[in-house]
């Protein structure tokens, strides 16, 4: 099957043609076989829900090459606390998307935009695992303050790929694993798998996990009252998730640059034994979370492509699981195999309204093959 991907960020729109393949190992039907070719839409001003429609034809235009989909789907944003799954696209959800921030969450624009393509290509359309999605344990989301609850932010797309990948690697489906998922990036998270649910998680951004290439990390509470005495709410918030982590301690976020600089640079040096220390701290809490010891841990993001790094996290860890390394980030595959899991009919297709969430019993939603006329 192909699926046309929709990944909207502030600058651009990442696309992809995927084509979808059946496994190859029949242990594990979910894990599907899938080929992309990438695309990018530059956008010259920041997206917002007014240009919906000049972008949707935008990206009709600019994939009118590709083969023709049997599905579209898009990168789901904020629209409330939702359990895992791939999402079938309505005016209803799209629309929801729109109401909960599109101008401040480009991701929320991904489910709108693959409704219009999917409609300009008479297709299904998708949206899968979105950012709000919430699965922790109840007492994943309590504090030690009445009424002040913790929410279930992190990298969902990535880590549940890679939670799915890493499952299969030691020979388990990822319903069967339980997986610690440690996404180390410009903004990090870890986040602890129990047989596919999302039990706890450290949270990201200025919410928590460890310090990332532009990440703070954790912050004594006095500290962040005091900055919040010289800085507003929003620059104050930019400040912990965007101007913090490596790029405060040694002026730049670029990986390449800091793992060129290391060998030589005291101050470089300093800063990557603080995030070893704390990835490794954060890994082993979220490793706590788990009612039984992980099958693995997964390392993933763009600072799993810095070999020295990981290998410091993993010479402090091993002693726990097996550590699975998949470097770099893969939401549009994340995007298509959710799609190809309920085209094939190896998962069913959650429908979202209002009142609530069913999910659909699996049944393939792709169109049968014309028979060959008898002679």
């Amino acid at each position: 099957m192909i699926a046309h991907v929709i990944n909207p960020g502030s600058s651009s729109v990442k696309l992809a043609c995927a084509t979808i393949e059946p496994s190859l190992n029949p242990a594990f039907p979910a894990q599907l076989q899938v080929e992309l070719e990438r695309a990018e839409l530059v956008l010259e001003t920041h997206p917002d829900a007014a240009a919906l429609d000049s972008l949707a034809a935008q990206i009709v235009e600019a994939t009118a090459h590709w083969p023709a989909p049997d599905a579209v789907v898009g990168r789901g944003g904020q629209i409330g606390r939702v359990p895992a799954g791939t999402y079938r696209l309505t005016p209803e959800l799209a629309q929801r998307a729109l109401e909960r921030g599109a101008g401040e969450q480009p991701a929320n624009l991904g489910g709108p935009l693959a409704l219009r393509v999917a409609a300009a290509r008479g297709v299904v359309g998708f949206i899968v695992d979105p950012q709000s999605l919430d699965e922790l344990l109840p007492e994943a989301h309590m504090t030690g303050v009445a009424g002040l609850r913790r929410e279930a932010q992190f990298h969902t797309l990535n880590a549940r790929v890679v939670a799915r990948r890493a499952a299969h690697e030691i020979g388990k489906t990822f319903r069967e694993a339980r997986v610690v998922v440690a996404h180390l990036g410009a903004t990090t998270s870890v986040t602890a798998f129990d047989h596919g649910r999302a039990i706890d998680t450290t949270g990201t951004g200025p919410d928590g996990g460890p310090l990332g290439a532009q990440q703070s990390g954790p912050l004594p509470t006095r500290a962040v009252l005091q900055l919040a005495q010289t800085h507003g709410e929003t620059e104050l918030l930019h400040l912990l998730a965007r101007e913090s982590g490596f790029k405060s301690l040694t002026g730049t976020a670029n990986l390449i640059d800091l793992e060129a600089r290391e060998a030589e640079d005291t101050v470089v040096q300093a800063a990557t034994a603080a995030f070893v220390h704390q990835a490794c701290k954060a890994i082993g809490e979220q490793t706590a979370a788990l009612p039984g010891r992980p099958d693995a841990i997964a390392i993933t993001g763009g600072i799993a492509k810095w070999d020295a790094l990981v290998d410091r996290i993993e010479r402090r860890l091993a002693w726990i699981a097996p550590i699975i390394v998949v470097a770099g980030e893969l939401e549009l595959e994340a995007l298509a195999e959710g799609a190809g899991r309920v085209m094939f009919g190896l998962e069913g297709v959650k429908e979202w309204t209002p009142e609530g969430i069913v999910t659909q019993p699996p049944a393939s939603l792709l169109p049968a093959t014309p028979q060959a006329p008898t002679v």
